[in-house]
């Protein structure tokens, strides 16, 4: 017995979930041809059994045919998806975790050119910015057949086995006739409330005489869109009065927002930097309105803020979504009393920007996360102890250091500086990135309660890492800015790790030439910004910071767009010369014979890192595999072969390979050193 309110049952109708704690819909696009085969069912099925109450799969499984995905979602419009539906169920209910699923019309938040080129529908032709699409004006006869096919495919989730379906109406077709914004029909589908909402009601009946009165059927929708000529939260509020009028909907799960901009959608899922729970005390209000069953995630990443959802009657279910992408085993870890060992969710929301990017959803330093079936989340022990020399203390070293000493080696690591962090600690320097440090703070925690040594203001030497008989030397030695990007005055540029760490000061009059489209660039540019200078970012790209990726991108450019800040593309910075005081730049383009000069007082380049490899070269000689790397067992997750050779077995992880991200510097280190 337990008196946490996240561990108290709940009854939700006839059904009995174990816990508060939920995953609320998302699509990590990880189906094939539509349907959620073994890596979506181990991806659900690893949090389940690590004690999550409820799981809701798939945000946004489309119900029809001219609802093409826009990210790789569920098709459950394919009779195909119920045997795939139902072993995932069966798989997560072993483990006593209760299943459904988000079902909805994409309406105009998609593009035509997906799946069979069909025109997308909305009740306007108003389009989506986001997804770009022109949409048809939605007709009768596109109605009956929707409602039918919302029909249909909540049949299939109950042939599957699920417990439940929510039906999805934030930014899709649903509450794009709520709203008036998106709604410009005449009646009886347009004008009024009872027009606007009548769509949804006829869905909601339809979809109830299939599939009865005991299976449990929630709405997930925006009580309010806070924007211009939206849906008011006044307006919210009665809609959410009339699902729970009509007798026939189990749970409101409450968005509030808009998600038709990246910036709007930054808004409902907000990322680092960005306040915590900013729609709880709303959602909490639609509780306490209705009567009804209420959940809601928004940002809340941490076990105190979730208990505080439930404890004061805000939520009855409470999602923490991103957070168990972190961490999946955040119940386990409650139930056992081991809080601090829970893998912070940092809001970094690389997660959902790489769907876009990448085509599947990742977690920025758990690289486990959607690789399920090939990574594990919890480190076997080796059968044979090893001494693991670790030289480097960023990411990559340190999740090297963190598995070798959960696989139970002696591990040491080496760093050239006072404290850990390598890049990270640079990104930190921004306040509203700081909560990247928590990368590195958890792992130096889990080192720390494994006996990793540490060597710090060591910078490592042949002798110094030979001189510890190693079984195993991993260099994550990281990277440095290049001092050779330009034609010629490479000499006259400072880098944009100088202005982040603030070894040069900013000048007054600055270009900042981006040839790698990262964060560091436009941290940079915010921090020269910031001290009040004018900066122009220029970068050969097509786009800006192309990187960064859409989500994380808004915070930057609501940092700068109000500031002397002015962006160029398509331009490459060639050479710097002096003149006089100040800086010639000499421009071109990839496009065209093009040459223009400008003056500055300051140039900043930003062109990502090269190794600092000298280490490894020169322990590279004295090891037993010369360093190399056997790629088909990598890949394929089995160990590297080891052979008979005198010395240690060499390899190297992270930027100390070529310059990447954090992500990829922790999976470097997770599948190597997990079999070593």
């Amino acid at each position: 017995m337990t008196t946490d309110p996240l561990l108290q049952p709940y009854q939700l109708k006839h059904l009995r979930l174990k816990n508060r704690v939920m995953i609320t819909a998302h699509e990590p696009a990880y189906a094939e041809e539509g349907v959620p085969k073994e890596r979506y069912r181990a991806y659900h099925e690893e949090r389940a059994r690590a004690g999550v109450g409820l799981t809701m799969t798939a945000g946004s499984a489309s119900v029809s045919r001219d609802s093409p995905p826009a990210f790789n979602n569920i098709a459950a419009w394919k009779d195909e998806v119920v045997p795939w539906m139902r072993e995932l169920a069966d798989s997560c209910h072993e483990h006593g975790c209760a299943v459904m699923i988000q079902l909805t019309h994409l309406g105009r938040r998609t593009h035509w050119s997906n799946g069979d080129w069909l025109p997308v529908v909305s009740p306007s032709h108003a389009r989506e910015p986001a997804h770009r699409a022109f949409p048809k004006k939605i007709e009768d006869w596109d109605i009956d057949r929707i409602i039918s096919d919302y029909a249909d495919a909540a049949e299939r989730m109950k042939e599957a086995g699920l417990d439940g379906i929510e039906l999805q109406a934030y930014g899709h077709l649903m509450d794009s006739f709520w709203s008036p914004r998106t709604n410009d029909l005449d009646p009886p589908y347009g004008g009024d409330l009872d027009n606007r909402m009548r769509f949804s009601m006829e869905v909601l009946r339809a979809v109830r005489e299939r599939v009865g009165p005991d299976f449990i059927v929630g709405f997930r929708y925006t009580a309010d869109e806070v924007a211009p000529d939206g849906i008011s939260a006044e307006e919210g509020l009665e809609i959410s009065r009339r699902l729970r009028d009509t007798g026939m909907v189990d749970f409101l799960n409450v968005i509030r927002g808009h998600i038709d901009t990246d910036p709007g959608l930054t808004d409902v899922i907000p990322v680092q930097g960005m306040r915590s729970a900013p729609h709880l005390d709303f959602a909490g209000a639609v509780r306490a309105e209705t009567g009804m069953p209420v959940f809601h995630a928004a940002r809340i990443p941490d076990i105190a803020t979730a208990r505080h959802a439930v404890a004061e009657g805000k939520l009855d279910l409470v999602g923490m979504t991103r957070a168990h992408m972190a961490d999946p085993h955040i119940v386990r870890k409650i139930v056992e009393g081991r809080e601090d060992d829970i893998r912070p969710c940092v809001g970094a929301t690389f997660c959902l920007d790489r769907i876009y990017m990448g085509g599947e959803a990742l977690c920025i330093h758990n690289a486990a996360t959607g690789r399920e079936l090939e990574m594990p989340h919890e480190i076997a022990p080796a059968t044979k102890q090893k001494r693991v020399v670790v030289v480097g203390a960023g990411p990559a070293g340190l999740e090297a250091a963190r598995v070798a000493a959960e696989r139970g080696h002696s591990v040491v690591v080496f760093e050239a500086a006072p404290d850990p962090g390598g890049q990270i600690r640079l990104t930190a320097q921004n306040q509203r990135r700081r909560e990247m440090m928590s990368i590195i703070d958890w792992r130096m925690a889990q080192c720390t309660a494994r006996d990793v040594e540490f060597r710090f203001n060591s910078w490592a030497e042949e002798e110094d890492v030979l001189g510890e008989s190693p079984d195993v030397v991993i260099v994550a030695t990281g990277g440095m800015p290049p001092d050779n990007v330009l034609e010629d005055g490479n000499e006259l540029v400072v880098s944009s790790w100088d202005i982040i760490a603030g070894d040069a000061k900013p000048g007054r009059n600055v270009l900042l030439y981006d040839d790698a489209g990262d964060h560091a660039a436009m941290q940079a540019a915010e921090t020269i910004a910031n001290a009040g200078g004018h900066v122009e970012v220029m970068t050969p790209d097509r786009s800006l910071a192309a990187d960064v990726m859409g989500m994380n991108l808004v915070p930057y450019m609501r940092a700068l767009q109000d500031k002397d800040v002015t962006f160029t593309l398509t331009y490459r910075l060639h050479r710097v010369e002096r003149s006089g005081n100040q800086l010639r730049a000499h421009i071109g383009s990839d496009y065209m014979p093009l040459h223009e000069t400008r003056e500055f007082d300051q140039i900043v380049v930003n062109h990502g890192t090269i190794p600092l490899d000298d280490i490894y070269f020169a322990l590279k000689p004295h090891s037993a595999n010369n360093g190399a790397v056997d790629y088909e067992a990598l890949v394929a997750g089995r160990p590297q072969p080891v052979n008979g050779a005198d010395g240690f077995q060499l390899y190297r992880i992270g930027d100390a390979v070529s310059s990447r991200s954090t992500h990829a510097a922790i999976y470097d280190a997770l599948r190597l050193v997990k079999d070593i």
